[in-house]
């Protein structure tokens, strides 16, 4: 009788304080839509707009900010970069189930949000994988996503701290290599062996800003503090000599506040990742949605380039949605020389040379370096591998030469930003007639090429 009585007082009392929590974050977070102004009143503004902020004379300042809705634009919410660490990192289930989640997170409160989130993300995900995702998938969109407003402020000072609530391993790696932050301060998750569990290291909890900037500095004040209008943030950075916010209306306007390609702090040559969009909860449906139909037209697509003539085969695959543009003209063939004529192409994806022989109506042999067995085998065109060794790569050459056209990609690795990489003059030597080719590609879903991920699927997701 005694335990049933603890029992019920123990459930009154979680129940309670559930219903205390749900009423405070309808209040705070502005559920009454009847009074629109109810959010601006109860948290007034008390600082300057960080577009307010002077960038001279800085270098011997220190600046403070979190990168969740100061340094980047999206201030909602970190899910689009917890899917790319699902996704790219882990698997399309994990993927999927972190996106079935989103809806019971919408209610919750933003500790079990972000909780939840990592768990899904992490757990059992090796080190390696999510070092390789922080590394070379995520700060394509960190970049993408940058405050301009806050960058000046951020690059015009000499000492800079991140204090966040997310995941120190997420985004230490783009702040310390793009930005020159000098030191990071995150949520740090456990581990096991090899392994993340998806929990956090040693039941420490999130990172609380204002708490963790008086543990780093003690009595000193940083000379700069960059937030948001929340009042988390208005207690982190009072704590500074100077403040200054930055406003969701100015990280909306894209005119003002996004980093153009030309100003990024480092140019973004290499990424990796399938994703080629910001996997918002809205387009990542949209992506699960599309995925049965994608699956049927890149069979579709492979079986009209291996078995229909070039001249279907381009119509076919523009109603399927692959536009071909060709500008420039084919320079006429020499009658003197024996050999077959040398295409070279700058290397977007291994799609170039598929491309190339539709664009010249005509069949071409395409020199390889790491091409997956699949990828060979479906092929609409004769595959030979090379192996980075100059002299059997010259003999292979001048042996497939002597037999017909064919296409290289000296560059032997694909870059899919504006960059022309270092490349071999092993061509030059070897060939009467070059033809330069210059490809360019744009995707709008995924990227059909992966230096970490499974090649063998390189297909289906062109």
């Amino acid at each position: 009788m005694a335990f049933l009585k603890l029992a019920n007082w123990v459930l009154y009392q979680l129940l309670a304080n559930s219903c205390y929590k749900a009423a405070r974050k309808m209040r705070n977070y502005d559920f009454l839509l009847g009074n629109p102004s109810l959010k601006s009143s109860q948290q007034p503004c008390l600082f300057p707009s960080v577009a307010k902020c002077g960038l001279d004379k800085r270098a011997s300042h220190t600046l403070v900010c979190d990168i969740q809705g100061t340094l980047l634009r999206s201030s909602q919410s970190f899910f689009p970069y917890f899917m790319l660490v699902a996704f790219e990192g882990g698997s399309i289930v994990r993927a999927f189930l972190l996106l079935l989640s989103w809806p019971i997170l919408w209610f919750v409160d933003y500790e079990l949000k972000l909780r939840a989130m990592i768990f899904i993300s992490f757990c059992g995900l090796k080190l390696k994988d999510v070092e390789s995702v922080s590394r070379a998938v995520l700060p394509k969109f960190y970049l993408e996503n940058l405050n301009l407003e806050a960058y000046k402020v951020l690059a015009s000072t000499g000492s800079k701290v991140v204090f966040t609530s997310v995941p120190r391993v997420l985004v230490e790696g783009f702040l310390k290599e793009y930005l020159g932050v000098g030191d990071v301060v995150g949520t740090e998750l456990q581990t096991v062996g090899k392994f993340y569990t998806g929990l956090l290291a040693g039941g420490s909890g999130l990172v609380v800003k204002h708490r963790a900037l008086k543990d780093y500095f003690g009595d000193a004040n940083p000379d700069i503090g960059l937030g948001t209008l929340s009042l988390h943030d208005h207690l982190f950075i009072s704590l500074c000599k100077e403040a200054y916010v930055v406003h969701k209306e100015d990280s909306k306007n894209s005119t003002t506040s996004q980093m153009p390609r030309e100003k990024y702090p480092k140019p973004l040559i290499f990424h990796d990742g399938r994703l080629a969009f910001f996997p918002t909860p809205s387009a990542t449906l949209y992506m699960f949605m599309w995925l049965p139909l994608g699956i049927i037209l890149a069979i579709f697509r492979i079986f009209i380039g291996n078995y229909l003539p070039y001249t279907y085969g381009m119509l076919f695959g523009f109603w399927s949605g692959v536009h071909l543009e060709v500008k420039g003209h084919i320079p006429p063939r020499s009658t003197t020389h024996k050999k077959g004529v040398l295409y070279v192409c700058t290397h977007r994806t291994l799609m170039d040379p598929v491309f190339l022989s539709m664009a010249l109506s005509k069949p071409l042999t395409a020199l390889t370096y790491s091409l997956s067995k699949m990828s060979e085998f479906i092929a609409p065109l004769k595959t030979v591998r090379l192996t980075r060794d100059r002299q059997k790569d010259g003999n292979t050459m001048q042996k497939m030469l002597r037999e017909g056209d064919l296409v290289v990609c000296p560059e032997g690795t694909t870059c899919r930003e504006p960059y022309l990489l270092r490349f071999s003059s092993l061509f030059a030597e070897l060939a009467d007639e070059i033809v330069p080719v210059a490809m360019n590609t744009h995707v709008s879903m995924f990227y059909g090429t992966t230096a970490s991920g499974l090649k063998c699927l390189d297909p289906l997701f062109f």
